[in-house]
Order: C-alpha cells, then sequence, then structure tokens
C-alpha cells in the first residue's frame, strides 16, 4: 500500500477549500465536518474503499455512508475527485434548485450516493443493515458456494449529534449481537455540536459504549494523521466483530473559528475563507482540483475500483452457468413467473388478517431466497416468522427470520439499508400503535423509493383489554400522508393476499399492510374481486339492486363487514346502497377520474364511510353532505365488543348514521 505523501496532504487541503468554496457560493451550508474530516476521508476514500466510479453500481462495491449528512460537500468534492458523475458545474450549484448537489446526501440524485441521509443517526441504522452487515452477510451465505461473488465492507461516518440519537443505541446494540464485522464506523470525534460543546448535553464515552454493545473500538488521537487513520481502518478489516473508529478532530480545521459551534453550520464569509486559503497555503484559483491530486485520485480510487471491478467480473464469469443465473435473478429481484398460482383463495372461513398474512408469507418464502424480515420482538403476534428457517444469526447467516429485538426506529433503518444493498425483498412487523416509533424510517424509504414491506398488526380498538396506549386512533390516517408510501387495510383474506402481492410487486414504493388481530370472515364477492379491486385501491364489492343507489357506504378492513351488515339492514328500510371497500386510499388515486366515478359516482351524495381511526381525510370520498363513522378520541381498556359498542362501531350505529345524513334526496334523483 502507498505510503502518504505530500501529494496526499495536498488532496486534503483540495477537499477541505473545495467544500468550503461550494458553501460559499451556496450561502448555506456546514464547512466544520468537511475541514475536519477531510483527512479520515481521504485515507478511507484513497487507500481502503473499493468502488468503480465509472459503474457505480457494481454489485461487489464497498459502500459508504455519511450518517452526518449535512457533511455532504465533502463527500460531493471527493466523489468528483474520484471520477463519478458530479462535474465541477454541479459543485458550484451547490444546494441550488435543480441541481445534483443537493443540501443533504439523496439517493438517485447524485451519483455515488448509496443513502439519502441527512435526519441524524438513520445512516448508520442503513450501514448495519447495508453492505458486509446484514444484506451482505444473507447474500454470502445464499452464494456460500462462491464467495467471491459477495465480499465487501460497508464503512460509516458519524458525528456526535448520529450519536446522540436514541437510533444509534438500537443500530449498534443490533450489529454488535449480530456480529457484523464488516461494518467500519468512523466517528468524527471534535467535541462540538450545533448549540456549542457537546458538553452542554453529552459526556458518554462513547468506546466505552460500543465496547458494551460487542464492537471493537479505536482511538486516532490526530485527525489529521492520515497514516493513523489508515492503520486503524486496517486493524478494524481483520476484527470480528464491527468496528467503531474514534478520530479526534477539530471542527473547522484551519478556519478562523475553528474548534467551536460558530463554523458548524454557516458559512465561513468572505474574510473566513480568505483565511483558511492563507492558513492552509492555498492559492490556487476558486474551484481549482490540482492536477497532482486528481492524478493520485485515478490511481488510487478510480483504477484501482476499476481493476477490482475486472478481476470481480472475471470470477463471476468463471463460475457455472446456473450460479450466474440465481445471482443474477436475485439481484435483480424478479418474481418467479407462477408466483401467484401459489398463493392462496379463501372461499369461506374466518381468520385473523395477520393469520392469512403468515400463509401468504410461508408461499412466498418457499419461492423468493431473498425474501427476509422479522419483528421488533413481536414476530409471534405479528405472525411474521418463516416457518421453513430458523433466526439468523452469526453462525447461522443463511437464515431468514431476523429478531429485531423491541427496537422498532432501528428495525425501520435495518430495513432500509438491506433493501439499499439489493437483492433483498424485505419485511417488518410491529403493532401498527407504534409504528409512530418506526415513522422516521418509513418516511426516508418513501423518499428513497425503497420497496420495503411493513407488517402492522393489531390495527384498531378492537384490540380491547390492551387500553388506549395499544389501540391507534391516527397511526393509520398519518401513515397515508406520507408520500410515496402505500397503506393497504385489507377487509377479509382474500383482500389479504392481493394486500401482499401489491407489496411483493412493488418496486418504487414501500408498502404497509394494517392487519387484524380479530378474525375476519370471508366476504361475498371478494374471492373474484379482491386481487383487482386492491390493486385499485377501492371497488365495489357489494352494488346496490337497481341502476343507481341510493347512497355508497365506504369502509376499510373489519369495517366493510359491518357496512355489509347495514347495506342489509337499510334495504329492509327501502334504502338500496353499494357498499365500496376501500382498502388502499393511494391505490384509489392513482386511478383515472373515469374509474374512481364508476365507484363513486358524483352523483351520488348520500356517503358514509366507517373506519376505526381518525376521521380527518375521509372528507375526500364522503364530501360536504357525507358522514364518518370513526374515532377523534383515545380508546379504552376492556372486552372488544364493548369498546366496539361504546364507541358506536355496530350496525345500528351505522345505520342511524346514514339516516342522518342530510341530501336532498329529490336533487339528488333529478340529477340521476
Amino acid at each position: 500500500m502507498q505510503a502518504f505523501d505530500e501529494i496526499d496532504e495536498l488532496a486534503v487541503n483540495n477537499l477541505r477549500v473545495l467544500s468550503a468554496e461550494m458553501i460559499e457560493r451556496a450561502g448555506s451550508g456546514h464547512p466544520g465536518l468537511p475541514l475536519g474530516a477531510a483527512p479520515m476521508m481521504w485515507a478511507l476514500w484513497s487507500r481502503q474503499l473499493r468502488v468503480d466510479p465509472q459503474q457505480s453500481q457494481w454489485a461487489n462495491r464497498d459502500r459508504f455512508v455519511l450518517s452526518a449528512g449535512h457533511g455532504s460537500a465533502l463527500l460531493y468534492s471527493l466523489l468528483h475527485v474520484s471520477g463519478f458523475n458530479v462535474t465541477m458545474g454541479e459543485l458550484q450549484r451547490f444546494r441550488q434548485f435543480g441541481s445534483h448537489t443537493p443540501g443533504h446526501p439523496e439517493l438517485g440524485i447524485v451519483d455515488g450516493v448509496e443513502a439519502t441521509t441527512g435526519p441524524l443517526g438513520q445512516g448508520l441504522g442503513m450501514a448495519v443493515g447495508m453492505a458486509l452487515a446484514l444484506a451482505e452477510r444473507q447474500l454470502a451465505a445464499q452464494f456460500s458456494e462462491s464467495p467471491q461473488l459477495v465480499d465487501h465492507y460497508t464503512y460509516a461516518l458519524v458525528g456526535d449529534g448520529d450519536l446522540m440519537e436514541g437510533v444509534s443505541h438500537e443500530a449498534a446494540s443490533f450489529a454488535g449481537n449480530q456480529q457484523l464485522q464488516k461494518l467500519i464506523v468512523l466517528y468524527d470525534d471534535n467535541a462540538v455540536s450545533l448549540d456549542g460543546p457537546t458538553s452542554r448535553s453529552f459526556r458518554t464515552d462513547v468506546n466505552q459504549r460500543f465496547a458494551s454493545y460487542g464492537w471493537d473500538t479505536q482511538t486516532v488521537g490526530d485527525g489529521n494523521d492520515l497514516t493513523a487513520i489508515n492503520a486503524a481502518i486496517e486493524r478494524a478489516k481483520h476484527s470480528s466483530r464491527p468496528s467503531l473508529i474514534a478520530v479526534k478532530t477539530t471542527i473547522g480545521f484551519g478556519a478562523p473559528q475553528a474548534g467551536t459551534n460558530a463554523v458548524h453550520g454557516n458559512p465561513l464569509g468572505t474574510a473566513g475563507l480568505t483565511s483558511l486559503r492563507q492558513q492552509l497555503g492555498w492559492q490556487a484559483a476558486p474551484f481549482t482540483v490540482m492536477p497532482a491530486v486528481a492524478k493520485r485520485a485515478q490511481q488510487l480510487i478510480l483504477q484501482r475500483g476499476q481493476r477490482a471491478h475486472r478481476r470481480w467480473q472475471s470470477q463471476r464469469e468463471a463460475l457455472p452457468q446456473a450460479v450466474q443465473h440465481r445471482f443474477e435473478q436475485q439481484l435483480s429481484m424478479r418474481l418467479p413467473v407462477d408466483l401467484a398460482t401459489s398463493l392462496p383463495i379463501f372461499d369461506e372461513g374466518a381468520q385473523a388478517s395477520r393469520i392469512t398474512s403468515h400463509t401468504v408469507i410461508q408461499k412466498l418464502a418457499a419461492q423468493l431466497p431473498g425474501l427476509v424480515g422479522g419483528a421488533a420482538d413481536l414476530a409471534s403476534s405479528n405472525k411474521t416468522t418463516i416457518e421453513q428457517d430458523q433466526l439468523s444469526t452469526p453462525v447461522t447467516p443463511d437464515q431468514r427470520n431476523v429478531a429485531f429485538g423491541v427496537r422498532e426506529f432501528g428495525m425501520g433503518t435495518i430495513l432500509n439499508g438491506m433493501t439499499l444493498h439489493g437483492g433483498l425483498r424485505v419485511f417488518g412487523g410491529t403493532f401498527l400503535v407504534f409504528s409512530d416509533y418506526t415513522r422516521a424510517a418509513i418516511r426516508l424509504a418513501a423518499m428513497m423509493k425503497l420497496p420495503v414491506t411493513y407488517v402492522f398488526t393489531h390495527d384498531s380498538i378492537a384490540v380491547g383489554e390492551d387500553g388506549p396506549t395499544h389501540q391507534p386512533i391516527e397511526q393509520l390516517m398519518s401513515l397515508r400522508l406520507i408520500p410515496n408510501l402505500t397503506v393497504i387495510r385489507p377487509a377479509d383474506p382474500n383482500e389479504t393476499v392481493a394486500a401482499w402481492w401489491q407489496a411483493i410487486n412493488a418496486t418504487d414504493h414501500p408498502t404497509v399492510l394494517v392487519l387484524t388481530r380479530q378474525n375476519l370472515a370471508v366476504l361475498s364477492g371478494s374471492k373474484t374481486k379482491a386481487m383487482t379491486g386492491v390493486a385499485r385501491g377501492g371497488y365495489v364489492l357489494s352494488p346496490q339492486r337497481g341502476r343507481q343507489p341510493m347512497g355508497i357506504l365506504i369502509a376499510s378492513g373489519s369495517e366493510v363487514a359491518l357496512a355489509l351488515q347495514a347495506q342489509a339492514k337499510l334495504a329492509t328500510l327501502g334504502e338500496d346502497v353499494s357498499v365500496v371497500s376501500m382498502p388502499s386510499m393511494e391505490n384509489f388515486a392513482r386511478q383515472s377520474a373515469n374509474y374512481q366515478a364508476q365507484v363513486l359516482p358524483p352523483q351520488i351524495r348520500r356517503r358514509v364511510a366507517v373506519e376505526m381511526g381518525a376521521t380527518s381525510g375521509w372528507e375526500r370520498y364522503v364530501g360536504l353532505d357525507g358522514a364518518v363513522l370513526g374515532l377523534d378520541h383515545f380508546g379504552a381498556s376492556g372486552a372488544a365488543d364493548q369498546v366496539l359498542a361504546a364507541n358506536q362501531f355496530t350496525v345500528a350505529d351505522l345505520v342511524r348514521t346514514y339516516q342522518q345524513t342530510h341530501v336532498d334526496l329529490g336533487q339528488q334523483l333529478r340529477v340521476i
């Protein structure tokens, strides 16, 4: 390995100045981390990180996650110098509208960025789930006869803020228990956060904390010592456990206010930038990459990565065709053409949708070796266990059941990382009411267009005796507010099968499956209508008897059965209504206006929606003349039947709500 020399020192200062210039031109940004952490990033990228900038999606590349995403200027500078498709023009447009250099790293926007980061702590969790953490280990185990196919490291850079966030505890504890030995985390230990010295709120001995989780820990006392940083990374690569390297740095190194929070999140200013250049002895024109630095980066990053890529490609091509085909199919996540035929169809009976979901998971797992999942210590309640497999552990990495522990947020970030790695279809479960703990990770999954599946059970006040702390009210509708997230609440076993089919076919969005603990009977008509109906989000499950309905009852989940009973009762009162099952508002919103009008004829203004959750949002479908039978208060502890009756979820209450809707029926009929 080439020793560090004056060109490497030049490269570090080049990255520092270039990053500061980007921030200064943008008029916003965070220069503190780039100025302090440039040496450790150059040591990692120039001597250790194995990537191919010209083919940035190479399957066996090392992964790097900038969990401290506010330091994005440094990452973009490195990507540019290394040969990724990040132009100097884009560096000059840092943080500008429409640029490919946004304020925080964004997957799919910046070539070479492995994950969307910014909310602190989540990058660490995603790194845990990514390459040569959990996801890589799973793939390596599945292709154990060809170990060269999947053999790489995952690196992350974290700051004090990342390690203050609670999710870092969840993810780090999980990683230590799983002994994820190819996970190496660099800690920018500068003792300063945005508001001031970290001692104001943070006196944790980070190394002891991580050691207690089962990590190897090291400290590099001088954040400018390239040789020491590189040696620490080299030692970490030979550890049998995940590694944390605390690198003591000076935030804003070289700037007038170095070592203080003043340099954390504000541009240096013209005078500050001039002072920085003088302090570093930098005389080149603005936005310059020195030729010697460009040549060194080409030799040590681009060419080394290309050689490794070509060597891996040759090894891959030497494998039996069957292995190559299986590997390609796994990475592409193509579904078997006959997968749908293996799914169950229900003619009659009743079972909780979590039980139906469990049945579907078994069918999918039998044909999808990349299906991996678990729960936040609730697998026995969520019914998320893959029965043909055992727990995935350091000694049984090929098994597909993941024990995430009581770590909902950590689970969410790890699921994101597993999906980002590629080759795996992942799911995770908890109670719907605890989805709040997972929400921040779900939001990033939706932003990154990751097809993660969330199995959220115990979906309503029908949980009963567990009381209001375990009875979701606002969770269902609040999840529907997240852009690019599909929420599906199936009404019976056939809709549950169809919901899973939607989730497993998703390619550019995550899916939430909202499932019951109580039994759901097979509904008349769902056998033939559910698969298409769930795909469309809403459909007429039980039409009116006449040409046009006098009114419409809309429901999701267990309340669809209630609507059907109310339909029958209203028929005896001379009211001819249709029942619309609305398992997914998001899918329904994607349908054509013509289809939506077929399901909810606009001239039929007498509408009632029923759902055991917050009512806000249903006005979109019931209109000003309609009504919503829902919950805008917390539940209560008691037997399910008593709690439901007390909150008016009975046939009589739904019929009365319908009857009390004030619509000029004569006007409605004239419109018809």
